[in-house]
């Protein structure tokens, strides 16, 4: 499989190439927008990964152009600090899937070979688990006959227990994915942010839960 990587920073550009290669994949790798529109039109990739935030063209501007000239190409695009309105600006540019930084190289391969799969058959508007779902476009969460419309922190924690559906995930982590590395906000926000979650569900008549284990962390499971 033959991918186009394009990151500006040069130290993790190094490091993600160095474990795409050692799993087998061909990647190119460039450091700017420009570089990457350029070598897109050029090239027969199976997949293209874009961090958002780069030099010369980002890569909103780089996958708005790749669709406009009919490349259809899987693109995975890297947003950083999570950031709500660049994944709604690339779904909307006909991104398949977004990874926000930062991110553990296990769940970035398993995004990578997800992206491989599908193709170009799969647009990822609404996640589901058990009997509900969450739109990514307009945060509603919904059991098909009732929704909530989440407000932004509450959606970004449950898009991502939804995304890591069975993989428990520690106060920590969800605090630097939810409210980024130079947050204020303490452990405890995650719980009263939890507790929110929880009370959604139940008014949903959800056939899921928010499950947790004591030190280790929290998970979505159904029930």
């Amino acid at each position: 499989m033959k991918l186009l990587y394009a990151e500006d920073e040069i130290s993790m550009s190094e490091a993600v190439v160095d474990i795409l290669t050692y799993h087998k994949y061909i990647v190119d790798a460039v450091c700017d927008g420009e570089e990457a529109l350029n070598y897109a039109l050029a090239e027969q990739y199976d997949g293209i990964i874009l961090d958002i935030m780069m030099p010369k063209k980002n890569g909103i501007e780089v996958l708005k152009t790749l669709r406009q000239k009919g490349v259809n190409t899987p693109v995975l695009l890297l947003t950083a600090k999570a950031e709500i309105e660049d994944r709604i600006a690339g779904l909307d540019m006909g991104a398949d899937d977004y990874l926000p930084k930062p991110f553990a190289m296990g769940e970035f391969l398993a995004r990578v070979r997800a992206m491989l799969r599908r193709k170009e058959t799969f647009t990822p508007n609404i996640i589901k688990c058990g009997n509900i779902s969450l739109n990514l476009q307009s945060y509603e969460l919904s059991n098909g006959n009732q929704s909530f419309v989440l407000p932004k922190l509450e959606y970004q924690l449950m898009e991502i227990l939804m995304l890591n559906q069975g993989i428990y995930l520690s106060s920590e982590d969800l605090l630097v994915k939810v409210w980024g590395y130079d947050t204020d906000a303490g452990l405890g926000t995650v719980w009263v942010y939890i507790s929110y979650l929880r009370k959604r569900l139940t008014a949903l008549n959800a056939n899921v839960a928010i499950a947790a284990k004591r030190n280790v962390g929290y998970t979505l499971e159904v029930v």
